[in-house]
């Protein structure tokens, strides 16, 4: 199922956009260097990279959004290789879409492949009701 045929509601998305470039899965974006010689784990070359180039795409909320939330995203990996992992991209999106990814109470993430153009299709909603029991949280 494509991200374009995930619908959770009638109701239009809050944010929808698409952000060019490949996120590193959460497994590869962490590397070990020695700071003031003390061995710590930081972003990989490629993670950081992707932080700041999503940063420039990604819309901006001023309030940021607030409650519970939804959000489906379709990755388009450059090869077969990556796994499949929205994690750099829901981190990412905090303090400039919402206050926390704690927030996001329901994913649908999609795996698909475009060796010419990487990129992340990413559409968020406002969760109305519990979709187990149908009630407003």
């Amino acid at each position: 199922m494509a991200i374009r045929d995930f619908i959770p509601s009638k109701n239009k998305p809050l944010v929808q956009f698409t952000a060019q470039g490949e996120p590193a899965s959460k497994a590869n974006r962490r590397r070990l260097v020695a700071i003031r010689g003390r061995t710590r784990f930081i972003k990989s070359k490629k993670a950081l990279d992707f932080v700041r180039y999503f940063y420039h795409q990604c819309p901006r909320f001023d309030p940021l959004l607030e409650g519970d939330l939804i959000i489906a995203i379709e990755i388009f990996y450059a090869s077969r290789r990556p796994d499949l992992d929205e994690s750099i991209i829901l981190d990412a999106m905090q303090g400039l879409i919402y206050k926390n990814d704690r927030q996001v109470k329901e994913r649908h993430v999609y795996w698909a492949l475009d060796k010419e153009n990487p990129r992340a299709r990413i559409k968020i909603w406002a969760l109305a009701e519990n979709p187990l029991t149908g009630k407003t949280p």
